[in-house]
């Protein structure tokens, strides 16, 4: 084990379990999302599982959901307990999404006798159902199965490649997995005409501003013509993770929204057909991407927008007096160590 994967796992070790209860998701609500070109209502539901694989072995630098993980294992009937808990909340939505804060392909998360007994439900209403998984769980047989059940709806599996810099997403993710183990997944989704949704972090610890925005456009060059949606997801602080430990000491920030703004507008530019979307968690807030608290909610709602109606005209009457201090930051941040913050 390397020293970052040590130190993410050592992070880890006071911990503070809060009692969960096994039978009970973490959440579910609705919201809006895209499908077959439309917005329609989609419905998503979080598991409470055991947690991510990867993140009880050492985990991701800034992925802090395993705090929502049971940290043991958790039975098949309390898995399709939370199920039939969060489907009092679904009204016929023709789109689902499943989180499990880890991946709904692994069988030490979601059984393969449960994950295909909660899809038969599903596609009974559901057009499409989106999950996210690991490479390695991706398998020819657990496809194979879920192919049977889908037939011709839409299924689409979300991976977090983060970036396609193999030397980032290992000493400064600590991911677990090479761009090649990415790669040989979504041939393996082509096979069964199954979607793959991409997502791509935004400001790796350990990257400046203009370097974060380079990387991600980057990205998007080289998986264009391999994914279907590339969807960002800026770095917001988790608790627990070697991300907060950082900021905690003032050597990192979340990235600025105007960063994510020219990350959007570029990405369009290169991918253009592909849907390029971005969810923000935390926006507006010093933990979360962020400008200052006179534009943040004019840039996280443009952001929303162009996430659904894929317009980025959206971004052309955005402005701040705040955006000269980000302009500054990427001429300078070079010659400091890592990330500037916020004075």
């Amino acid at each position: 084990m390397n020293q970052l994967a040590k130190f993410c796992k050592d992070l880890k070790k006071n911990i503070k379990i809060k009692v969960k209860d096994p039978k009970k998701p973490v959440s579910y609500w609705s919201e809006k999302d895209v499908l077959k070109g439309k917005i329609v209502d989609t419905f998503v539901i979080i598991f409470r599982t055991k947690g991510c694989s990867w993140a009880l072995h050492s985990g991701c630098s800034m992925c802090g959901y395993f705090n929502d993980s049971m940290f043991e294992n958790v039975s098949d009937e309390d898995i399709f307990t939370q199920f039939e808990k969060s489907m009092e909340g679904y009204s016929d939505q023709k789109f689902v999404k499943i989180f499990t804060s880890g991946s709904f392909l692994d069988d030490k998360e979601i059984s393969s006798y449960i994950r295909n007994k909660i899809l038969s439900k599903l596609y009974k209403t559901a057009e499409k159902v989106s999950v996210e998984s690991r490479p390695e769980y991706i398998t020819d047989k657990k496809l194979y199965e879920i192919k049977k059940i889908s037939k011709e709806k839409i299924f689409e599996i979300g991976i977090g490649l983060e970036t396609a810099n193999d030397e980032i997403r290992e000493k400064y993710l600590n991911k677990g997995f090479s761009y090649n183990d990415y790669f040989k997944a979504t041939k393996l989704l082509k096979k069964y005409n199954f979607k793959l949704k991409t997502y791509v972090l935004i400001k790796p610890p350990f990257l400046t501003e203009k370097e974060s925005i380079d990387e991600a456009i980057k990205t998007v060059e080289k998986i264009k013509d391999i994914t279907d949606i590339v969807s960002f997801n800026p770095t917001n602080v988790q608790r627990n993770t070697l991300v907060e430990f950082l900021w905690k000491r003032k050597e990192y920030r979340p990235p600025y929204l105007f960063s994510v703004v020219e990350i959007l507008k570029e990405s369009k530019k290169i991918a253009k057909n592909k849907r390029i979307k971005c969810d923000i968690s935390g926006g507006g807030s010093i933990r979360g991407p962020h400008n200052c608290k006179n534009c943040d909610r004019k840039y996280l709602n443009a952001i929303a927008d162009f996430s659904l109606n894929q317009d980025i005209k959206i971004f052309e009457e955005l402005n701040c007096e705040c955006k000269e201090k980000w302009l500054d930051l990427l001429d300078i941040e070079h010659l400091s160590f890592g990330s500037i913050i916020d004075i």
